[in-house]
Formats: C-alpha cells, structure tokens, sequence
C-alpha cells in the first residue's frame, strides 16, 4: 500500500543525499521518479537537488500556487511514476500536503516528503505541521550539536554572525546562515562552545550517545 512519508530533521543532516540515493535505487531498477522542489530554494540551480557531498539531480519545481496531486497526474499522463520524492517538503502549503496524501491514496504512489521540522524561532513551518499530522511515517534524520548531542534547533546567524532573535521565516541559505544546535544550547544561544569547553562537551556527548545504544 502507497504511503506519504515525512522525513525531516534540523539543518545538515543529509536530508537531500537521503532523497537522491533512495531515488537513485528506484532508477537503478528500472523504475520512474518524480522529484519536486521549492521553487525559493535555487541554491543549487533553479530546479535542480543537490547534496553537499556532490550529489545532484534535476527536479520539477512547485510554488504555493500549484496542485501537486494534478501536476503528478499530469506527468503520470507521459510516462509511469514509481514513486514522488519532495525536497524542503517545509515549504509546502497544507493544501498541498493534502494533495500528495491523495497521490498516495488515490495513485498508489509513495510519496516522500523531506524537511525542516522548525525554523530559527522553533516554530513549525506550515508545510512540515501538516506533513506531521496526516503523513503515514515519520522519521527523524539526525544530526550533532557541537556539543556532541542530538540536534533538533536551528539558529539563524544575523550579520555579525550572532543569534538572530527574529526576521521572516523563510531566508534561503546554507551554513553561513544556519547552526544546528540541540535544544539545550539553541535556549541557551550558545552557537559555539566557550574556550576551553569544546574537548569537554565532545566527551559528553560520545558519553550519552553509547548510553543511548
């Protein structure tokens, strides 16, 4: 049975490399993907997915204007889909989150989604609230503070580099702009460890980490 997938995480946790290699493994067996970004997101190219480890892909663009479940049809019109793939799926409008549940139900297309959870004020993008009240699967992809912890913030960098305490939600940009933190230093706006404190705090995060296995 086709399910809607939500896979998301906080910033630099391999998000797009997660979604080009399990594309990838559809094409290898023959099989048709329909990959789709935002259209906001042109940090690699105007329609295009890439990974910072220099994976790419071209992918079909959507804006909030479009129908995701019409424009699938459309393409499904041209050739088979085998299964619909969604980078910076945060940017998605409810409607459209909807609209790929019913590529799932109604196509029998697996559909997965993968996102930020939050933005830099730790509040939820629309996109990802939706996905996270009606997707059939969630899964966290994670990645490490600084400290050696879980990271599940993001903080957005102002121009001196210092937390920035507020702006619009969505500002495109990569680690010049955004830090991954755990909740922990992102309440505590901490971006970086103090002098002296890195060794330490790398230990305790490999300590709790081998407690948590």
């Amino acid at each position: 049975m086709a399910k809607l997938y939500f896979n998301y995480s906080s910033m630099n946790a391999g998000k797009s490399t997660v979604l080009l290699q399990a594309s990838y493994n559809y094409v290898e067996r023959g099989m048709n993907t329909l990959l789709l970004i935002a259209a906001i997101d042109d940090r690699a190219g105007k329609g295009r997915i890439a990974s910072r480890i220099g994976l790419a892909s071209g992918a079909d663009i959507f804006s909030s204007r479009d129908d995701l479940f019409q424009h699938t049809q459309n393409t499904i019109n041209c050739k088979p889909i085998h299964a619909v793939f969604v980078d910076e799926a945060q940017f998605l409008t409810k409607d459209q989150a909807w609209q790929l549940a019913r590529v799932a139900d109604e196509l029998k297309i697996p559909v997965m989604c993968f996102g930020l959870r939050t933005d830099f004020q730790g509040n939820l993008f629309p996109g990802s609230a939706a996905l996270l009240a009606i997707a059939d699967n969630l899964k966290e992809i994670k990645t490490i503070c600084w400290c050696g912890r879980k990271a599940t913030m993001v903080a957005r960098l102002d121009a001196r580099g210092q937390f920035a305490e507020e702006g619009d939600q969505v500002v495109i940009g990569g680690n010049d702009t955004y830090v991954s933190l755990c909740r922990h230093h992102w309440s505590k706006r901490q971006l970086r460890p103090e002098a002296g404190a890195a060794s330490t705090a790398a230990k305790t995060g490999m300590r709790e980490k081998e407690m948590a296995k």
